[in-house]
């Protein structure tokens, strides 16, 4: 009878998890979907508390109840703090938290199998702890370097070798030791360490350029890592979120690579894109031409139609709320706003959204690259604000780029093109924006927080 009740609160918790992800999909009922998956997930927690039978002492639940309340009170504080320029790195240490998961389950259940001299339990959950592993130590670098901890990217002599040599032992390792070639128990935890050193060595040489796609794949390592830790322990709830996770991840990094026009392995390898640098290499004699607040103001109120691209800058700066406020300004005179996403703007998937949801952009003015680009012919004005490589016109015209070929918004086929930037710096991948000397693009100079302010005022002023 308990075993039934069990197996239905791990049904309701798997059916809440399949809802709750598709209801992500709408941002309306996004904010539901997760709560209802949070939900689904504290009723396996729940179930299993109550009627998994086994004879565990009262100290091991009071210890269960206890990580428990400290894990959902640390999560709930770091949630509502986080600023919205840290969100990345959040991410990142929380998938980090679930490849952990996985891992330690692995170090703790592989004695099991053997001493029941199971090869088929022990493959599983020496997957489990591998791929959890590579997705911890990767996570933690991958935040280390959003949080601006690694602030240089690691590239080893000989990298590509050294990675793909250390893949290879990994899988060598993992063969001898379900084989039963191998002293098991040191061999396990050798596996362990090597796959600790794989996650490092797959994140630390990836630039911030790249940092979107990292993250879904982690996100999908993770997934990974939980699915086969649900077929070790044969529940259904477990393997449900971790197939989720792990194909959600994978469908989205490979999105991300086609927004780059980027193989993944390119990404794993090639690694470009150093953190945002600044450089004004090739510069030269070109020279810009700079835009003032209340031209700027000018050109914006006469409009019929603006569309705003952000990017990471506008996060950087927190001016997320101040450019609301100008879209809501100019609505209100009759201008059509809307904002133009790039799939890989900012620093993880979804960032801009994100960023804009937070302020209460209307979802319906974020308009994806693909349905975008053919309005820009018939746009007044574009408002770029702390994007570069996603607006770069090199990705289509110079076979040299490292961008080239990168699906990037067509802000060039606009009337007129403002771009708000506190220098001349490159973006991340570290190289000149032909776009900014165009004949039809003015320099608007400065913290787009501060700009973005005056921009407002100036415009309530003219009224």
């Amino acid at each position: 009878m308990e075993h039934n009740l069990l197996e239905l609160f791990y049904l309701i918790g798997s059916l809440t998890f399949i809802i709750g992800l598709k209801m992500l999909s709408n941002p309306k009922s996004a904010r539901r979907g997760n709560l209802l998956a949070a939900g689904g997930m504290g009723i396996a927690i729940l179930g299993t508390l109550i009627f998994y039978k086994q004879d565990v002492p009262g100290i091991i639940y009071a210890l269960i109840l206890g990580a428990m309340a400290i894990g959902t009170i640390a999560g709930w504080f770091a949630a509502k703090k986080v600023q919205m320029t840290a969100m990345p790195q959040m991410v990142s240490l929380f998938n980090g938290m679930g490849g952990a998961c996985a891992m330690l389950i692995g170090l703790i259940e592989f004695h099991h199998f053997l001493e029941a001299d199971d090869n088929i339990g022990l493959l599983t959950v020496l997957a489990s702890l591998v791929i959890g592993s590579v997705s911890f130590a990767g996570s933690i670098i991958a935040w280390a370097k959003l949080n601006g901890n690694m602030k240089k990217e690691i590239r080893l002599p000989k990298y590509n070798i050294i990675n793909t040599l250390v893949m290879i032992s990994i899988f060598v390792l993992l063969a001898l030791v379900v084989g039963g070639w191998v002293n098991e128990v040191p061999a396990i935890y050798a596996l362990f360490a090597i796959s600790l050193l794989y996650g490092i060595l797959l994140v630390i040489p990836i630039g911030g350029a790249d940092m979107p796609v990292v993250i879904s794949l982690l996100n999908s390592f993770t997934g990974m890592a939980a699915a086969f830790a649900g077929f070790l322990y044969n529940n259904h709830v477990m393997l449900t979120g971790g197939i989720l996770v792990g194909s959600a991840g994978t469908i989205l990094t490979v999105i991300m690579c086609k927004a780059m026009n980027r193989s993944l392995t390119n990404v794993i390898f090639g690694a470009f894109g150093g953190g945002g640098a600044a450089s004004t290499a090739n510069v030269g004699d070109k020279s810009v031409k700079d835009i003032s607040i209340a031209d700027t103001a000018v050109l914006l109120n006469y409009s019929k139609k603006v569309v705003i691209v952000p990017g990471y800058g506008l996060a950087v700066a927190q001016a997320q709320h101040v450019i609301h406020e100008l879209e809501t300004i100019l609505e209100e005179r009759g201008v059509e706003v809307k904002y133009a996403i790039h799939p890989v703007a900012g620093r993880m998937p979804g960032h801009m959204n994100v960023l804009l949801a937070e302020s209460n952009v209307d979802y319906e003015k974020l308009i994806e690259m693909d349905i975008i680009n053919p309005e820009f012919p018939n746009t007044d004005v574009v408002l770029v604000v702390g994007a570069n490589d996603v607006v770069n016109p090199a990705a289509k015209t110079d076979p040299g780029s490292p961008i080239y070929g990168m699906p990037i918004l067509d802000v060039e086929s606009a009337h007129n093109i403002i771009v708000n930037k506190r220098s001349m710096s490159a973006g991340y991948a570290g190289i000149d924006n032909e776009l900014f000397y165009q004949p039809k693009t003015s320099m608007l100079f400065g913290s787009a927080k501060q700009v973005l302010t005056d921009l407002v005022t100036e415009l309530k002023n003219m009224n």
